[in-house]
């Protein structure tokens, strides 16, 4: 038994009452707390230690005594799934106003099953038997005004931060909001709250949230605004399973619940005239994605009036050190149930619960319900998509006034608080210069003034042919202007004694739905395939991690390009492109010489234009100013390109066509993880050098490439006709589970296949003496892999073999490859 005493609250007050009426009265007053969630914890048990006197709090966590004398100098809180508290009383204070903290314990003792009847086990299969009728998703629609309040506070901040040298010019703004109220010190950082009207049809499936109002305390970005309402934050505890991150955990009143969980009937109570059973359920086996916890179940319709969820110690999860789930249903009428109140508090660090880290805290609140109304359906039809979340112009100006009537619940101190300390942290030079720092060590980029510099990791590297190169980048940011921007870079290697550079121009003139031009020219090496997330050649970290023993390519290419994206709501999406290009080999590649030409001219020279269209339905984006990242679609994305090169036309020398199309998706597969593919193919029509063929991808690099074949070189295989997939299936810790549980480790498996092939007259035009590539000619290439991830939380080792074709054709190629990666996920 833990004794927590500096983690309590107490507010001590000797009350002003008449000294003739309440001389002798001893008099204690209180609420119990959820440390974590700080929820009240109804029907804990609060007695006197080694006494008879006590009581249980109400359903509001409330709590009060009025005594003639103490009965003892200790108190003693207990409740099921939590620590026990003790509390010393001194004899000279007669009143005392108290908050308990109550830390996070075990629900173990409270599934012990010592009758031949498991009750838990029988009022679990009522919950789930009447799922139908109490799952508010059963209407065929509704509607309701949702207010969601998202909180950060940055915890152990004192400890890990202001020791350091850079913190210590914003010590005093830091000391002065820091929060030491239960002894941890945290830092309130950020505080948003949102409210809107969401709208929701079962029978064709259409969602709707009109945004009202928004107070973001400063952050002004349009994509961060949508994700604050309603439409992405969903829970339904009635659902098999619960997203948590990224993951899928089994819910309690899963289908197959009894299989993960055991389950326990606590006690009953009666609320006004309503009868609720007390469940309690914990994991079965450790090490699964499981939570932990209780719920009020009401008698008679086994509907859920409160579900308590929490994070088990074992849970395969990163980062997390505590997670706490709770939602409350109300009554509509006699016997319709409806979501009234969710809350998710999440605590985590990087690095250890010990280091700097975070608590989010999420809450939110349902008014004016409706089910089943005309005029839900009326709000739904002005959608131009089945799902649409809109904001109201002015929704992010509204005052204090407003936000005072409107909001369904008082901000807490602690709150008010939060949206001061912004406005004097966003007006400090020193917090301004601390946190200009810590973004560019971690993204590379640096605004000086309207410019931009950076990144950092690609100002200086060595290679074979340039030896040792540096590059210096710079560019416009949204301080220059809103809707043009522009960046460019210059490179010089010393061992070729060359300059190097690029330079691109980009505007936006609207962004929702996407349209935007795009221009550039650029004179470098090519450094091959570069993908988001992957390290490519041109930077300080590919010197360390590149093969041995595989001759370098180098070409250079000379390239002009203009682009027109043009972008629709339904998410079709297209971009026409023309571009210029001319290929020149340096090292370890076919020259140009050995290929005719046309008038004289470069034969690697080519003029062409394309068009793609991608198609990815409900797709959702982070956005800055001016890019985009994709957090991708609940939908299969597909996309189709078409070429055409025109010869004679600014001396290029070729006629030709390219067809490309590919589709690709991720799917969570819960309880076996989740997979993710890509199917795709192309047709070249024309006779063609290499350079303008299908090339491969390959990595010559030790470090994984998610998109390429790692055991294949750069320009091993050419085609002009090919097809092939890339699988990987990620199931969590699977037999980790039984021997390394604490290490959270996750095993996955990689399938990557090519079927390719040349025409005769590529392949005449092509295969000359002296090549140092090949083509499958309609064999099939394939590559398997297993390996560990999840190795201290960030790192990961891919095992990949080649099986096919056989036997392996030049003495460069491996049968067999060991990979790293580095990659952040819960």
């Amino acid at each position: 038994m833990i004794l927590i005493r500096n983690l309590v609250f107490i507010l001590v007050s000797v009350l002003y009452l008449a000294p003739s009426a309440f001389s002798q009265k001893k008099v204690i007053t209180g609420i119990v707390k959820d440390y974590n969630s700080e929820e009240r914890v109804p029907f804990a048990s609060v007695y006197f230690q080694n006494t008879t006197v006590g009581k249980l709090t109400d359903s509001s966590g409330s709590f009060s005594f009025y005594l003639d004398k103490w009965p003892s100098d200790t108190l003693l809180i207990t409740c099921v799934g939590f620590q026990p508290y003790k509390l010393f009383l001194p004899h000279d204070k007669d009143s005392f106003l108290l908050e308990i903290p109550m830390e996070r314990g075990t629900f173990n003792e409270g599934v012990r099953v010592k009758t031949k009847v498991n009750k838990g086990l029988l009022l679990w299969r009522k919950i789930v038997q009447n799922k139908p009728r109490n799952d508010r998703y059963r209407f065929s629609n509704f509607s309701y005004e949702l207010y969601n309040k998202l909180e950060l506070d940055i915890k152990n901040f004192k400890f890990g931060i202001t020791k350091l040298k850079p913190f210590k010019p914003v010590n005093k703004i830091i000391n002065q909001y820091m929060d030491t109220t239960d002894g941890h010190p945290y830092l309130p950082t950020y505080l948003t709250e949102t409210l809107s009207d969401y709208y929701y049809q079962k029978k064709p499936l259409k969602r709707r949230e009109v945004i009202k109002a928004v107070n973001t305390n400063g952050v002004k970005n349009e994509s961060i605004i949508q994700f604050l309402g309603g439409m992405d934050q969903n829970v339904n505890v009635y659902n098999n399973f619960i997203p948590v991150f990224d993951k899928q955990f089994v819910s309690p009143a899963s289908d197959n619940g009894d299989f993960y969980y055991n389950y326990s009937v606590r006690d009953t109570q009666v609320i006004g005239k309503n009868r609720y059973y007390h469940l309690i359920f914990v994991p079965r086996r450790t090490g699964t994605n499981t939570f932990e916890g209780d719920c009020w179940v009401h008698a008679g319709t086994f509907a859920i009036q409160k579900m308590n969820l929490r994070l088990g110690k074992e849970a395969n999860i990163n980062h997390i050190d505590n997670l706490s789930l709770i939602q409350e249903y109300s009554l509509i009428g006699d016997s319709l149930w409806f979501l009234a109140k969710d809350k998710f508090v999440a605590d985590g660090s990087l690095f250890g619960k010990n280091f700097p880290g975070a608590i989010g805290r999420k809450t939110t609140t349902y008014r004016n319900v409706v089910v089943n109304d005309t005029s839900v359906i009326n709000q739904l039809n002005k959608n131009k998509i089945l799902e649409e979340v809109v904001t109201l112009p002015g929704a992010p100006e509204k005052g204090r006034e407003f936000w005072d009537t409107s909001r369904h619940e008082t901000l807490t101190t602690t709150e008010r608080g939060i949206i001061a300390m912004i406005d004097t942290l966003r007006n400090a030079p020193e917090f301004k210069k601390l946190t200009n720092t810590i973004e560019f060590i971690a993204t590379g980029y640096m605004d000086i003034g309207n410019l931009q510099i950076g990144p950092w990791y690609n100002w200086f590297t060595y290679n074979s042919q340039e030896h040792f190169r540096m590059r210096f980048d710079l560019g416009s940011n949204k301080g220059f202007d809103k809707h043009f921007w522009w960046h460019g870079y210059l490179a010089y290697g010393f061992g070729d004694q060359k300059f190097k550079g690029k330079g691109e121009l980009f505007y936006l003139p609207k962004k929702h739905p996407r349209l935007y031009l795009y221009g550039s020219y650029i004179q470098d090496y090519d450094f091959g395939q570069s993908y988001y997330g992957e390290v490519s050649t041109d930077n300080i970290f590919a010197v360390a991690v590149r093969k041995a023993n595989i001759p370098i390519k180098f070409m250079k290419v000379t390239e002009q390009r203009f682009e027109f994206f043009n972008e629709t709501r339904s998410g079709f999406s297209t971009l026409f492109a023309a571009n210029h290009k001319t290929y020149l080999p340096v090292r370890n590649l076919i020259s140009e010489d050995s290929f005719l030409s046309v008038k004289g001219h470069n034969p690697f020279t080519t003029t062409e234009v394309s068009l793609k269209i991608r198609f990815a339905y409900l797709e959702k984006f982070l956005e800055n100013t001016f890019f985009r990242t994709s957090l991708g679609s609940p939908y299969p994305i597909g996309e189709f390109v078409i070429a055409h090169g025109f010869s004679g036309v600014l001396n290029s020398n070729y006629d030709y066509t390219k067809i490309a199309g590919s589709i690709s998706d991720y799917i969570k597969i819960p309880p076996f993880g989740n997979i993710s593919f890509q199917v795709y193919a192309g047709k070249t029509f024309g006779t063609l050098p290499y350079v303008f063929l299908d090339i491969a991808p390959g990595n010559e690099l030790y470090y994984y490439n998610k998109y390429a074949f790692n055991t294949m070189n750069k320009y091993e295989f050419i085609h002009d006709r090919f097809a092939g997939v890339n699988f990987e299936h990620n199931f969590g810790n699977s037999i980790f589970r039984f021997i390394t549980p604490k290490l959270k480790l996750r095993q996955f498996w990689t399938a990557k296949a090519l079927w390719g092939s040349l025409s005769d007259a590529n392949y005449q035009y092509n295969f000359k003496q002296g090549n140092n590539f090949q083509t499958l000619n309609g064999k099939t290439y394939l590559e398997l892999g297993t390996g560990i991830d999840n190795i201290l939380k960030v790192f990961r080792i891919d095992f990949v073999w080649r099986l096919l074709p056989t036997p392996l054709p030049v003495e460069t190629s491996r049968k067999f490859g060991i990979f790293g990666s580095f990659r952040l996920s819960f």
